[in-house]
């Protein structure tokens, strides 16, 4: 089935900045006498008044793996000082410090030349470095995958797909091929199709035209608010089943979750979606599915160096698919 609808952006970030030439992962070690003013303290209370840049749980962290020493010896964080002792602490690097080194994770390349990256990500891969997720990323594959990535901004990544959507996604190999990607996205001549299932019967093809913005209460969500940025989706019939339906989604905007909130906010929330659909329908079978059932298939673009329209199409992710078959479909 091919929905006709010609153009869509992605609401991508502008801030692309180069990476820094420091090596972030480089412990540091800072000796200093306990200063007077710290007399009395325990040394865990010292080290929150001598270094307040720092959590006192990264602080407790340190002492625990023997990286403040007290006169040569590892003290325990009730011991007290008195001033002058000779304190040295050996910084461990943060998380957010390894956020960009390369891992050897496998990637599923659709399509790889000089200029582009065509990945199929799986479900349950991190696109970008963020909170809670520091290491095991998508761009982390990709510098171990092609070096020459730590060059470019956020290593060639100008879109995203949530953590558990699975499907396609293009990386560009170099800073030109990257501007051109973004202005194409900002342009909307980026083509993305999507497969999602979701709860209940849809009767017939739609367009969401609705503004998304942050929930007013949750303030990780996304929803439909009056006061959000335009964002349109359209939608038609795949598949009907017992209690679902199998239905292809193109973007005309891209909001962050867009397809999720705009489904939810039509009464048929994807199957899978703990944030915006239903913990438990009473259906074993979906209650079981571990993710929100979203998955790219479809992307196309101009090749950035030729012009050239370039397409590419994957097969339902596996673990959709099975949903599918043991839900009765018999196109999957």
């Amino acid at each position: 089935m091919n929905l006709a609808i010609d153009k869509t952006r992605v609401n991508e970030p502008r801030d692309y900045s180069p990476a820094d030439d420091d090596d972030p992962c480089e412990p540091s070690s800072i000796v200093l006498p306990v200063p007077a003013d710290c007399a009395g303290l325990r040394l865990d209370q010292a080290l929150a008044r001598l270094f307040p840049e720092h959590s006192r749980s990264r602080l407790q962290a340190w002492l625990k793996d023997g990286r403040v020493r007290v006169d040569g010896a590892s003290p325990e964080a009730k011991r007290k000082v008195w001033g002058g002792e000779c304190l040295e602490v050996e910084a461990a690097p943060t998380p957010e410090a390894s956020a960009e080194l390369p891992e050897d994770i496998p990637l599923d390349v659709v399509f790889e030349d000089d200029t582009l990256l065509v990945i199929d990500k799986p479900a349950g891969l991190v696109v970008h470095p963020g909170s809670g997720n520091w290491t095991g990323t998508l761009l982390n594959a990709l510098l171990h995958h092609a070096p020459a990535l730590a060059g470019v901004p956020r290593a060639g990544i100008v879109h995203r797909l949530d953590k558990e959507t699975s499907g396609l996604l293009v990386v560009a190999k170099t800073l030109e091929a990257q501007t051109d990607l973004v202005r194409q996205l900002q342009a909307r001549t980026v083509r993305r199709h999507y497969h999602a299932l979701v709860h209940g019967l849809v009767d017939r093809a739609g367009t969401v035209s609705a503004p998304i913005g942050r929930h007013p209460q949750h303030r990780t969500r996304m929803a439909v608010v009056s006061g959000g940025r335009p964002a349109v989706t359209r939608y038609a019939v795949c598949e009907r089943l017992a209690r679902c339906t199998l239905v292809e989604c193109r973007l005309e905007t891209g909001r962050t979750h867009q397809i999720r909130v705009h489904m939810a906010h039509l009464g048929h929330p994807l199957v899978g979606d703990p944030v915006y659909g239903m913990r438990r329908c009473g259906d074993a079978v979906l209650d079981a599915f571990p993710r929100q059932a979203l998955h790219a298939f479809r992307l196309g673009l101009l090749h950035p160096s030729t012009g050239a329209a370039m397409e590419w199409t994957v097969p339902m992710a596996a673990d959709l698919a099975a949903l599918l078959q043991a839900l009765g479909s018999t196109s999957w």
